[in-house]
């Protein structure tokens, strides 16, 4: 699976919340995915998608 965060992120720290092993807070304050899920995260990392409240976390297989 391939996570991507898009523009338009608030911020909010969901996505680190729920699965810090794939997303991380950047430099500019906004969420970044800084790796690729595994088997072990790739359920958690979809979840942080699903639960973007501006729906920036874009996965792809």
């Amino acid at each position: 699976m391939q996570v991507t965060v898009v523009e338009g992120c608030i911020a909010c720290g969901l996505c680190v919340e729920t699965c810090p092993e794939v997303f991380r807070m950047g430099d500019d304050g906004l969420a970044e995915a800084y790796a690729r899920p595994n088997e072990n995260n790739e359920a958690s990392a979809q979840e942080a998608a699903e639960g973007c409240p501006v729906s920036v976390i874009i996965t792809e297989p």
